[in-house]
């Protein structure tokens, strides 16, 4: 999903800055013409240091993706603490701390946009998902509440919630049970990440976007 949301930006004309914890991000971007950081998530210092070297590149930034790995699964009672710890570090904070570093400059700049792929679950909590459920869930408040704060400053923050995506094996029984009756594709969330982090997305903030082909259920 991250690397379809990479070549869409790329195509759209953005230049990039893309972590991850191995090669892959230096890989991509060194295709796409970007460049690549070597870093986690869940390290303060990291995030810290991929926000530096795009500065230090581009001399500003203009729009952020927070696209993170899938926080820790297992049956509810039985996750230990540091399980939920983890996924609180992987799934909430990276962008509150991510928020921090980029909001200065955004400011600074006079706007900027904030994207993060979040999950169905944090509407309609599932237990196959305990951890990204409950965490998402709180994810979605602080983007509102992040929204409030800045949108009058021209800075903007939403969150795309994809249901099941074809970045991995989907069975049959699950595309059943989507009103469209298919996975969703990657290159459809990255559309929607696009829209929200465009000049089309401007009077779009606060909002939990979901990419999920009919699959929730709440309105």
């Amino acid at each position: 999903m991250g690397e379809a949301i990479s070549r869409r930006l790329a195509e759209d004309g953005y230049k990039l800055t893309l972590m991850s914890r191995s090669q892959a991000a230096h890989d991509l971007a060194g295709e796409l013409g970007g460049v690549g950081f070597t870093g986690s998530v869940s390290s303060a210092a990291d995030l810290k240091g991929a926000v530096d070297c795009a500065l230090e590149t581009y001399g500003r930034l203009d729009a952020v993706v927070c696209n993170t790995g899938h926080a820790p699964k297992g049956e509810l009672l039985a996750l230990s603490d540091e399980e939920w710890y983890g996924g609180f570090d992987l799934v909430f904070l990276n962008t509150v701390r991510l928020a921090r570093l980029v909001t200065p400059t955004m400011l600074d700049q006079g706007g900027g946009s904030i994207v993060n792929i979040s999950t169905f679950g944090a509407i309609e909590p599932s237990l196959s998902f305990p951890v990204s459920s409950a965490l998402r869930s709180g994810l979605g408040a602080f983007v509102k509440m992040y929204a409030d704060r800045y949108a009058a400053d021209r800075i903007r923050m939403n969150s795309v919630l994809p249901g099941f995506i074809d970045s991995y094996d989907v069975d049959e029984a699950t595309r059943r049970s989507i009103p469209m009756l298919r996975a969703g594709h990657v290159s459809e969330v990255a559309s929607a990440v696009a829209f929200l982090l465009s000049d089309d997305g401007a009077y779009v903030t606060g909002q939990s976007i979901r990419v999920d082909g009919g699959l929730t259920r709440s309105f």
